[in-house]
């Protein structure tokens, strides 16, 4: 009769328990919900509104190419330490640019979304622009079925980066930005200049 008393208290218990724990779990759960009209427009949603990774399969191959373009400014004596080779760290522009081509190599596995690609070229050029700027500008092409746009602007992004690593013993008020994308060409929505201000479709 004990054991028995004591399975059923047991039991009670466990009603109880599961009775204050299945709210918190129904509050915690995010079902899925039919996705708006203008999410519909984005290719990352499906019709629920969950992200995936859109299904390229039935484009075509063809070449793509995509430059983008990033700031990184400095203290003035910080671009003169750079210019003059002077940084403790060693040579500022070539670590930077070293490691722009990676990253554009590496794209997919730090954007969730972004196909893997196999790119074709990548050159990143950097420039110092007296008395206090450092431009950068990543060129990435590619025959593939979807575009380079997110290698390109990787590569500018961690290539700042990179530049504020190497002189932030001297400089840690260095800011980064705008990062922006400047050309991109190829596939079906054609071509598209920052330049001009708007997009040019290939007919």
């Amino acid at each position: 009769m004990e054991a028995g008393g004591a399975r059923a208290d047991h039991a009670a218990g466990g009603k109880e328990i599961l009775a204050h724990v299945r709210p918190i779990f129904a509050s915690a759960i995010t079902l899925p919900r039919k996705a708006s009209k203008s999410e519909s427009s984005l290719t990352h949603l499906n019709r629920r509104g969950e992200a995936r990774m859109v299904d390229v399969s039935a484009k075509a191959v063809s070449a793509r190419r995509a430059v983008a373009s990033a700031v990184v400014t400095v203290q003035p004596e910080t671009l003169a330490l750079i210019r003059d080779g002077q940084i403790p760290k060693g040579d500022v522009l070539a670590v930077a640019r070293i490691a722009g081509i990676q990253a554009a190599k590496k794209a997919s596995e730090l954007i969730p979304l972004c196909h893997p690609l196999p790119v074709d070229a990548v050159e990143v050029r950097i420039a110092l622009d007296p008395p206090a700027t450092i431009r950068i500008e990543a060129d990435v092409l590619v025959e593939a079925r979807t575009g380079v746009e997110m290698e390109a602007l990787t590569a500018v992004s961690v290539a700042a980066l990179a530049i504020y690593d190497m002189c932030k013993a001297v400089d840690k008020g260095i800011e980064i930005g705008p990062i922006r994308l400047e050309h991109k060409s190829g596939g079906r929505s054609g071509e598209w200049n920052r330049s001009e201000g708007k997009g040019r479709k290939r007919r």
